[in-house]
């Protein structure tokens, strides 16, 4: 007999908040990356793979026209300890920074701690439709410093 497939639990069930295709504003904070900072347009297109187990996202920046960066995230979600996991890879050729987080309610925050620069991530999917994100950078996980902020609308 075939094994029957395991299920999605409730927590790989509200990975489906950040599922879907997203455009919107980001203003870009001054930092050692942008010293002028400005403002970009953000697209974002995300699905649920692996049967509901993990969300694949993939990320452009345009800034006047032309794509500046790219990104892939593979979200996933440990239910001991309800943990979720972003595994991310972009244009900058580093090797994937791996995030963990939780959900507050509908507000999914995912960290990672260096070596050298710790960087923290939040998406608040309170309002339907709209989802607002939140880059922060630190030098030693203590004083935080946006990078960016973006307002994203379904599409």
């Amino acid at each position: 007999s075939i094994m029957e497939m395991p299920k999605p639990s409730p927590g790989h069930l509200k990975l489906e908040k950040l599922a879907g295709n997203w455009e919107g504003e980001e203003k870009m904070y001054p930092s050692q990356w942008d010293p002028k900072g400005g403002t970009a347009l953000g697209i974002s297109k995300s699905r649920l793979a692996l049967n509901g187990f993990a969300l694949i996202c993939e990320y452009q920046q345009e800034r006047d026209g032309v794509i500046t960066f790219t990104g892939h995230g593979v979200y996933t979600f440990q239910p001991k300890g309800e943990i979720y996991t972003l595994h991310w890879f972009d244009c900058m050729g580093t090797s994937p920074e791996v995030f963990t987080g939780r959900f507050a309610g509908d507000i999914l925050t995912v960290a990672h701690g260096g070596p050298g620069m710790h960087a923290r991530m939040t998406n608040d999917m309170t309002a339907p439709q709209y989802m607002k994100t939140k880059m922060e950078m630190s030098q030693d996980g203590k004083t935080w410093n946006t990078m960016f902020d973006g307002h994203y609308k379904r599409i």
